[in-house]
């Protein structure tokens, strides 16, 4: 399996010491830190109360990308957290649409990146931070009964091809008022932007979607995030080219319950996945790399926290 690199690893931990964004603090912030995480063990038991059957157990599917990934060392350790992938079916003429055949058994869109990048973000969130992390990714069905319940964080990738099923967009819709938590990520430009608001708005018809402000705590809870611009994928190694489709701008949008909370955290003309997936890539940019790993650190304890 392809890790993230050490040299790497130790970069960012010593950047937690020294960079303007991070948050030291005393044994007593510490102490608060870990109140938190009992917090978010707390939530989760809560949301999988919510389930009336034993959760899924892992499974490994067919990727774009990837075909024969390697399983890591412990894959089946308990663990506290877990990153837990959306599965969806395709809109016609999408991209990917009929490239994998049946979506339930992957090789189509939401497998961009699988499953090495949620690989390689697990691996970062247990070594940097406190929690226990599996080391392998948990894909999610919406049509497997009262699964998802048991996955309060959710990470779903090219969402400008996705095309929810009315049941699917329910469960959604109670999952996330529930507590739970999505991050969409690697969709770009004006048409994808169309496809992903078709089925969005079936989930949540009544409910905008918000440019998030720079003082969200979502951009602080743990390191304080004041770069916005654009991160590539890794496209930009063949193309040279910051953005995809005509997606210029980049977008830090969400979805907020009625008490302020992020549901659903938009990451519209970037890709963080890639980033990350990518740190142990030489030619790709490490500052970039960087800045993903940070966000998804802070939107991962947001999400376990709020």
């Amino acid at each position: 399996m392809s890790t993230i690199t050490d040299e790497k690893l130790e970069d960012e931990k010593e950047a937690r010491k020294n960079c303007a964004g991070y948050r030291t603090g005393s044994r007593a912030r510490m102490r608060k830190r870990a109140a938190w995480l009992g917090a978010a063990v707390a939530a989760v038991a809560s949301l999988a109360g919510l389930a009336l059957a034993d959760p899924m157990p892992f499974r490994q599917l067919l990727g774009i990308e990837y075909y024969d990934f390697p399983l890591p060392r412990g894959h089946d350790k308990p663990s506290e957290w877990v990153f837990a992938r959306l599965m969806y079916p395709e809109a016609r003429g999408s991209r990917y649409y009929g490239w994998g055949g049946d979506w339930r058994q992957g090789g189509t869109s939401w497998t961009i990146d699988y499953p090495r990048a949620d690989r390689h973000i697990a691996e970062m969130i247990d070594r940097l931070t406190a929690l226990d992390v599996r080391p392998v990714e948990q894909p999610v069905n919406l049509d497997d009964g009262d699964d998802v319940f048991y996955w309060p964080w959710l990470y779903a990738v090219e969402v400008g091809t996705w095309e929810l099923s009315d049941a699917q967009a329910a469960k959604l819709r109670e999952y996330l008022l529930r507590g739970g938590f999505l991050m969409v990520d690697d969709f770009h430009g004006t048409y994808q932007w169309a496809v992903f608001l078709e089925s969005m708005k079936r989930v949540f018809p009544e409910r905008p979607i918000r440019d998030i402000p720079p003082d969200d705590p979502i951009f602080h809870v743990l390191y304080d995030i004041d770069d916005f611009s654009q991160i590539p994928g890794a496209q930009f190694l063949q193309t040279g080219s910051l953005y995809e489709d005509d997606g210029y701008t980049p977008r830090w949008r969400a979805i907020y319950d009625d008490d302020g909370r992020i549901m659903v955290a938009i990451c519209h003309n970037m890709d963080l996945g890639d980033a990350v997936e990518h740190s142990d890539t030489p030619q790709y940019p490490e500052n970039w790399s960087a800045r993903a790993m940070r966000t998804f650190i802070n939107y991962v304890i947001y999400s376990m926290t709020h």
